[in-house]
């Protein structure tokens, strides 16, 4: 399984981005699929996560209210709205596969990751 994420780029804060992360194979939509960020010095953290029909969501509460996973399973993609976005927001962002489909924020269990992608967010 190949992710290939995108959509990163510079925000000011208060702004929005929308990443992308989208796949191929015909399995996707019994993937749960999820978002993680990693800012420097610090470890891999979760974000949002979304199951295989889309219908279940799990958000970290530093993102909650802000941030909106979505997935389109006819294009193999799975987005992360991002509004009022904070400078602490700042991360390479990686979306990753749970081919399990367990709706989860633990990241051992996610078992493909894409390349990931840099959001900088400047006050």
């Amino acid at each position: 399984v190949q992710l290939q994420a995108s959509g990163g780029g510079l925000a000011q804060a208060g702004g929005s981005l929308r990443l992308s992360c989208a796949t191929a194979g015909r399995t996707f939509s019994t993937y749960a699929m999820g978002w993680f960020r990693q800012a420097p010095g610090k470890e891999r953290e979760f974000v949002a996560t979304i199951s295989g029909s889309g219908s279940s969501t799990y958000y970290a509460d530093s993102v909650k209210g802000r941030f909106t996973i979505a997935r389109d399973n006819a294009k193999n993609t799975v987005y992360l709205q991002m509004n009022s976005l904070k400078p602490e927001d700042t991360a390479v962002y990686y979306c990753a596969a749970n081919t399990l489909g367990a709706l989860t924020g633990y990241i051992r269990s996610y078992d493909y990751w894409g390349q990931g992608t840099q959001v900088t967010v400047s006050s």
